[in-house]
């Protein structure tokens, strides 16, 4: 049998699936194959940061995300404590999903995303994404089949596939490998790992408790971190009855202990839904693409789940390589529109394995000032647990307060962005600051108090103009092209303050292509460039 589709894409977790999204929304034809025989009920990711959100709204599955979610009037205080019925050694207070969507509406000066954070366990966010997905009739799910091998040429790649009914062929114009930190794909293209591998096992147990979450007696939240040598963690899950613990242990027969311990209230009904072992690992692909085929998400980078910097950027990569795969297929993209996703997405993707390292950094920082008294009612232990609240309360917000690293990454020196003199804005910096520099997101603005610019901007380039002027010298220089290129006129003051220039050329991906407040003077280049058909930049042959 010989199946054949434009994009193949191994992997049915939360990249895979968003890649699949945003082509299907694109008009792509793909096809997802995954060994499991259907979504993965065991804990991994359990937020979808602002922009990963912002992402999803723009796929049309924010809402149903947020419904499946963590309740969005519940607060999001992350806490430090001997136990869940101590009092805390430290409370950093974080507002609920209602509270930061009411601080949106209310700020207009790029400062905010469009949409906040949402926790959400992975095993409910995939059957969500698997819904969205099977709603594009040009998308295909095929769960129990595995991808055994291929082999890729100048036009295409075969796969060979291994289904309960048997093997069979599968032919592509591209293949995207987004089959997690063991990533077949990865390891048939000789693509290797770079950095700190093998750092440290932990344990993670999944728990149900119903009744546990109103009786917490330290606060309710989301992060309870237990002052212990064993470093433990429980997160709360979406549906505030099951939980999740992290903990340095040894045995799958002392995770019950230990959760009793850190949670220390008599008499709950707890039931150990799973436990497994994971290792800490800060790494990143030495190449995202060889030919035809790439890698996204854990196959090309992998991080300590601090900071939660895994699935999304995971997502980034997704949505990065969608409209480049869409451009190339639909003829207007050239060849370096798909030599730029590694470009991007790699500096990306060392970038955050280091932020996710600091991060990681800073709360192994603060738990170094664990002494065995931490819970002694005498000077010491008061002396202990004053020393943890301190250090904690700076380096623990390496961890939840790095919205700059979520949503202000910049394309730096990428083949189809216009460069700007200068060095531009901090692009790791872990306090957001809106900027239009080129490469970066183009920051939230409301237009009229009530529509967000990002839901004005279509599926192709648009040149946003904040004031009338003649730009149809561009728009040929598109048009002969054959690339789609929209005119969005906003007449608002409060976009021209944010955004700094009057004229944007914006992405597919809504990020800044080029600014000016008048258009350059040879809009040929700025067309070629932007849709990858300059070969100035041109990468060396693979």
């Amino acid at each position: 049998m010989l199946t054949e589709t434009d994009v193949l894409i191994v992997g049915a977790g939360p990249v895979g699936l968003t890649l699949a999204i945003d082509l299907g929304w694109r008009g792509v034809k793909c096809m997802v194959v995954e060994r499991n025989d259907a979504p993965l009920q065991i804990p991994k990711l359990e937020r979808c940061n602002a922009r990963t959100m912002e992402i999803f709204r723009r796929l049309g599955a924010s809402e149903q995300i947020r419904a499946a979610g963590f309740p969005r009037e519940l607060p999001m205080d992350v806490f430090v404590a001997t136990s869940l019925a101590d009092p805390p050694i430290l409370r950093l207070p974080y507002p609920s999903v209602a509270e930061m969507q009411a601080d949106i509406a209310a700020h207009n000066d790029g400062t905010r995303p469009l949409e906040p954070y949402q926790l959400i366990s992975q095993y409910t966010l995939e059957p969500v994404l698997c819904s969205v997905a099977r709603g594009y009739p040009n998308v295909e799910l095929r769960f129990s089949e595995e991808l055994l091998d291929f082999t890729q040429d100048a036009d295409s790649v075969v796969a060979r596939v291994r289904a309960q009914s048997g093997e069979y062929a599968v032919t592509a114009r591209y293949l995207v490998g987004c089959d997690g930190g063991t990533s077949v794909i990865r390891k048939q293209l000789g693509i290797r790992l770079e950095g700190k591998g093998g750092i440290r096992e932990m344990r993670r147990s999944l728990f149900r408790c119903n009744d546990l979450f109103e009786r917490i007696k330290v606060g309710k939240g989301r992060h309870y971190h237990i002052a212990d040598a064993a470093h433990t963690t429980i997160v709360v899950q979406d549906d505030t009855k099951r939980f999740t613990m992290s903990s340095i242990l040894t045995k799958d027969d002392d995770v019950v202990s230990q959760f009793r311990r850190a949670v220390r209230i008599d008499d709950l009904d707890i039931e150990l839904l799973w436990t497994g072992t994971w290792t800490q690992h800060l790494l990143c692909a030495d190449r995202y693409r060889a030919g035809r085929a790439f890698i996204a998400g854990d196959a090309a980078h992998l991080v300590i789940p601090t900071g939660g910097l895994g699935m999304n950027t995971g997502v980034g990569d997704a949505t990065d390589l969608a409209w480049k795969l869409a451009g190339t297929l639909a003829g207007w993209g050239g060849p370096t529109l798909l030599d730029s996703y590694e470009i991007e997405r790699r500096q990306i993707g060392l970038r955050n394995v280091r932020a996710s390292g600091n991060a990681a950094g800073g709360r192994v920082a603060w738990r170094s000032a664990y002494k065995p008294d931490v819970r002694e009612d005498t000077p010491e232990g008061a002396a202990t647990r004053a020393q943890i609240a301190r250090l904690a309360d700076s380096e623990q917000r390496k961890t939840n307060e790095i919205l700059g690293i979520e949503m202000g990454y910049r394309y730096v020196a990428s083949p189809i962005v216009e460069a700007e003199d200068g060095e531009g804005p901090d692009p790791d910096n872990a306090t957001y600051v809106p900027t239009t520099w080129p490469g970066a997101r183009l920051p939230h603005v409301w237009v009229n108090g009530k529509t967000a610019m990002a839901d004005l901007i279509g599926k192709g380039y648009t040149l946003l103009r904040l004031r009338r002027a003649d730009t149809s010298a561009l728009e040929r220089a598109f048009a002969k092209i054959g690339a789609p290129l929209t005119l969005l006129d906003v007449d608002s003051a409060q976009a021209r303050a944010v955004y700094e220039r009057t004229l944007l050329l914006i992405r597919p991906d809504l990020h800044v292509t080029w600014r000016g407040d008048t258009l350059p003077g040879d809009c040929d280049k700025l067309a070629t460039l932007a849709t990858g058909q300059s070969t100035r930049a041109r990468l060396v042959e693979r």
